[in-house]
Order: structure tokens, then sequence, then C-alpha cells
């Protein structure tokens, strides 16, 4: 039986695989996944980048449902949505399967 592709989500994961597919994008996914939640401060600091250009990378994977935000006083701190993670994860890893 021939299986109808389905053109939204096919949108939507092209969408989150664009959005991590950035080096500094991987590097906060990689350090969020080794602590639980940082604060924008500690990923610009140890990432050596500006914060203005962290803020843009969070806000990406934030908006594409990677991350999410907590405001704590003054600061923010962003921590991973591990399911939605988990779930483009096993995608990738079902999209690397030899048919």
């Amino acid at each position: 039986m021939k299986e109808i592709i389905n053109l939204e989500r096919l949108d939507v994961a092209a969408s989150k695989l664009r959005a991590i597919a950035h080096p500094v994008r991987i590097a906060i996914l990689t350090m969020l996944s080794e602590e639980t939640r940082l604060s924008v401060t500690e990923i610009y600091t140890r990432l050596s980048i500006e914060q203005a250009a962290a803020s843009h990378h969070l806000n990406i994977l934030k908006g594409k449902g990677m991350l999410s935000a907590r405001r704590n006083g003054k600061k923010i701190f962003y921590s991973l949505k591990t399911d939605n993670v988990n779930k483009l994860i096993d995608c990738i890893n079902r999209c690397g399967e030899q048919a």
C-alpha cells in the first residue's frame, strides 16, 4: 500500500531539523542535556558568544519546542523539553535505518 506524504508534518519536521542544524544550537542542546538548566549568562559565557547571539539561538530552539524557559528574578533559565527532543532523535534514528 502506497503511503501518502503528509506535507504539513514534513514541513514541521524539516523546520525542527533546520532549527537544530547550527553548531551553536547543537552546543546549546548538548550543554542542556548535561545539566538540568542554565541561565542565558551561563550559556553565552561558556560558548564565548555575545548575549544577543545566545538569545537569538535560544529563541529559535524555544520556538520549535525544544526548550522551555523560566524566569527567576532578572534571570531566565532554559532547559530541554526532553520529550520533544527525544521524539526528534527517535525520528532521526528511524530515518537512518536501512529499508
